[in-house]
């Protein structure tokens, strides 16, 4: 069954989509540091990202300085939710560099 999950990868892509495994989002080479999943607020134009992949874990953030986003997700700020009582939440738009591609 398809849910919205997204992925990061060592050379600090984002990538994300409607899909059954967090594996489906990898193309060749890719090397996942982490995943989790989404979902757009558009009251407050941001992408919240939360939990984790089964497969890759939670997203190692701490691995990037930058990360790739499609260009279609431009304006939108970032935000990572972690699923715990002792992480604050980390501002991916703030904390990282973005960039972005078509």
């Amino acid at each position: 069954m398809a849910a919205p999950k997204f992925i990061i990868t060592m050379d600090g892509y984002f990538r994300l989509g409607m899909v059954g495994m967090h594996k489906d989002l990898l193309q060749p080479n890719d090397q996942c540091i982490g995943g989790g999943f989404y979902e757009f607020d558009f009251v407050s134009n941001r992408i919240i990202l939360d939990r984790s992949s089964l497969d890759f874990g939670r997203p190692k953030w701490h691995l990037l300085d930058r990360l790739c986003v499609p260009s279609v997700y431009r304006g939108l700020s970032i935000v990572y939710r972690y699923d715990d009582d002792f992480h604050e939440d980390f501002n991916v738009s703030q904390e990282l560099k973005l960039e972005y591609y078509d």
